[in-house]
């Protein structure tokens, strides 16, 4: 646990000076915008909450921590694009605080943040007045993004907690579970047990390390989704890239397991109606489509659920700003009943977090065991 915390010392001190940096640059652009600052002073410009829901759920070359007044303190990303235009070909590397989030153009290029604009959240090469210049193709962007850098904390964090637990096991061998062990041997046994050894067979332990992977990855992400300060709030699981990932690994490790029973049901459907079958022979069809759903809607279901969750509590906070704009007094007895059914369903997504990584981890194991039919016979 020590380690841990000396971990997230060390994060922090790393980005440190950049978030400075950050705060600088927003200060001195907002010294620069007077005229800006004068017209959010006054109010004149409505809460849109669409806008303020989609823009915490996306993923950002910064990490927004908080806002005090006209100043966010937010901590800044590497940026890494390859230009493809004639203007600055190459490679590319800086800090993203060179854009002072969306202001202004760097080396040029800029970050969008326009709404309504259809490169927004991308970052766009732009002539010597700012404007894009369309005539290039836009740059190939590798940055290291909120999600990228969640990815990174998990899979280290993650790796962390195994090995140390794995040492803890080669010390205490033959005693009882102790610290992390007694936290995560339940986990493990009820994955291996209860699913992979209940859906694949007698062939499950060269499918455990994988289904306890995914298991854990999806499910401590998750829970890092719900923190809302660094290191966590990043919207990892919600982001269909992610799961979409996740799910072709599940679609290859069961192409590649399959036998040859498996595809000739898929082909010639024993047990079907040979009128199904003439003079067009549908169920192949219908059975191939299987196939490629089976992935699809393991990717959708992980991204709607995490996402339709993190969209309720911004949606509750949302309606504390919209009631306020018509009634001061509306605003702050709103508050209340907002903050309440927040604490509500934060609670019921640490329960959602665990199902979401248990059905994923399942799916799998069943799919795992559908590609073996001779296993069942």
């Amino acid at each position: 646990m020590k380690t841990l915390q000396k971990l997230y010392f060390l994060i922090c001190l790393t980005f440190l000076f950049g978030t400075q940096q950050t705060l600088m640059a927003e200060d001195h652009t907002q010294a620069n915008d007077s005229a800006a600052t004068e017209k959010h002073a006054t109010h004149d410009e409505k809460f849109k909450p669409g806008p303020f829901i989609i823009n915490h759920i996306l993923d950002d070359h910064f990490w927004h921590i908080g806002q005090a007044g006209n100043i966010h303190l937010s901590i800044p990303l590497p940026v890494i694009i390859y230009s493809r235009g004639t203007r600055n070909p190459g490679l590319h590397v800086f800090m993203s605080s060179k854009f002072h989030h969306g202001h202004d153009a760097y080396n040029g290029f800029k970050l969008i943040v326009e709404e309504g604009s259809k490169h927004k959240g991308k970052i766009v090469e732009v002539d010597e007045s700012g404007i894009i210049d369309e005539s290039v193709s836009q740059p190939l962007d590798f940055s290291i993004t909120k999600n990228v850098l969640e990815l990174f904390i998990s899979v280290f964090v993650l790796c962390w907690l195994f090995i140390s637990v794995a040492k803890s096991y080669k010390r205490r061998e033959g005693k009882a579970p102790k610290g992390m062990q007694s936290v995560v041997e339940p986990l493990i046994i009820f994955i291996r047990d209860d699913v992979a050894k209940a859906s694949i067979g007698h062939r499950y332990e060269k499918y455990v390390p994988y289904l306890l992977t995914i298991f854990f990855f999806i499910f401590f992400n998750n829970l890092l989704g719900l923190i809302p300060i660094f290191p966590g709030g990043a919207n990892l699981t919600g982001n269909i890239a992610v799961t979409m990932t996740l799910a072709l690994f599940t679609f290859v490790i069961t192409t590649f397991s399959s036998n040859k029973g498996y595809w000739v049901h898929i082909v010639n459907a024993p047990g079907v109606p040979w009128w199904l079958k003439f003079p067009i022979p549908l169920m192949p069809v219908v059975e191939l489509m299987g196939v490629i759903t089976k992935p699809v809607v393991l990717m959708i279901r992980l991204f709607a659920n995490i996402t339709a969750g993190h969209i309720i509590a911004l949606g509750f906070f949302s309606l504390i700003f919209i009631f306020g704009a018509m009634n001061m007094w509306a605003g702050y007895g709103f508050s209340v009943v907002s903050v309440a059914f927040t604490v509500f369903m934060t609670l019921l997504e640490l329960l959602v977090a665990f199902i979401q990584a248990y059905v994923f981890t399942l799916l799998s194991a069943l799919y795992f065991g559908m590609a073996r039919v001779e296993d069942h016979h």
